[in-house]
């Protein structure tokens, strides 16, 4: 099921973004990390729409729009690969006419899970907080 996220959800969304995080990110150092978790707390999720995806027991993920940009998609590690990851996509390709979003590069796993669900590389950039490289990638409706 989706659902808006509710604000006594953030902490289960800080420990799925956090984890997340680190297993995808591991070519950043895990202090970068701890560092964003109070931003991401008080100011990323709240300014962001958010929506949760539960399994009938607890929220095993979450996924933030600002307007057309996707700033955050998160599986709980339990639960990847199990298609939660695309059905919050599709719910949100479903409100809007274009996404873009940014990945990095070295993130292979979800280069290829965006390019598996109809997003293109628009251009490399460099993330000014990490010094690593990125892909802008964008997906836009038929």
């Amino acid at each position: 099921m989706i659902r808006a996220y509710k604000e006594n959800d953030i902490g289960i969304l800080i420990d799925i973004w956090y984890k997340g995080s680190l297993q995808a990110h591991n070519f950043i150092d895990s202090g970068y990390w701890e560092s964003q978790m109070e931003e991401m707390r008080g100011k990323y999720i709240p300014m962001s729409e958010t929506h949760v995806i539960t399994n009938q027991i607890k929220i095993i993920g979450f996924i933030s729009m600002v307007e057309d940009y996707l700033a955050a998609l998160f599986i709980d590690v339990a639960y990847q690969n199990n298609g939660a990851g695309k059905e919050l996509l599709n719910f949100e390709k479903e409100q809007r006419n274009k996404i873009q979003l940014k990945v990095y590069k070295e993130n292979l796993s979800a280069v290829r899970f965006y390019e598996k669900n109809g997003f293109i590389i628009k251009k490399e950039l460099t993330d000014e907080q990490t010094n690593k490289q990125e892909y802008l990638m964008e997906w836009t409706k038929n």
